[in-house]
């Protein structure tokens, strides 16, 4: 409408993802969600079957028969994932991956609470959390090839991953309630 506005990002749950053993390992990669076709989970799967790397599904939906189908041999599903195990799947991957565009993305803001950066599609509301090179990566088309580069990226990059949780802070519940009340 032509008009100036202000974007108050819903508020995500830091706090709950803020890691304490900074020595855990990282490895593999993460996706989690509801399964659905728009979701893109194939991409993250098919690009980890390419690479041959862990990858760790969480969730369930109408897509998830079809996803496992998809599969490779490092690919694990988790369907009955609890609050605390959450926590320390996205503490321990070396990356969250976003293969769609959603209008924000909680579950990525919550991952890169947990120190974790994330490889996301260039549109839609990864713009908004995404720092390139320092919170995560882009790729600029949803194809296996363009994720599978990024993935490739991310690998080879040494991430500060205090910093990404700190990028997540700006998100968090209280700077939801700072920002409303002003």
């Amino acid at each position: 409408y032509r008009r100036e506005s202000t974007v108050i990002f819903p508020p995500v749950d830091t706090a709950r993802f803020q890691t304490r053993d900074k020595s855990v390992l990282r490895h593999g990669f993460i996706v989690a969600g509801r399964q659905t076709p728009y979701k893109r989970f194939d991409l993250a799967i098919a690009a980890c079957n390419e690479l041959k790397v862990p990858l760790i599904v969480i969730g369930d939906g109408p897509d998830h028969r079809r996803l496992e189908k998809l599969a490779g041999r490092s690919t694990t599903f988790l369907t009955q994932v609890n609050d605390a195990e959450i926590v320390g799947h996205f503490s321990s991957a070396l990356g969250f991956i976003m293969p769609n565009m959603d209008d924000f993305g909680i579950v990525a803001v919550e991952a890169m609470a947990a120190g974790t950066p994330v490889v996301a599609y260039n549109k839609g509301g990864a713009q908004d959390y995404v720092v390139p090179g320092k919170t995560g990566l882009f790729f600029e088309r949803q194809s296996v090839k363009n994720l599978v580069a990024a993935l490739e990226a991310a690998m080879n990059k040494n991430w500060d991953y205090g910093v990404v949780a700190e990028q997540a802070e700006q998100f968090s519940a209280v700077h939801f309630a700072h920002n409303m009340q002003n």
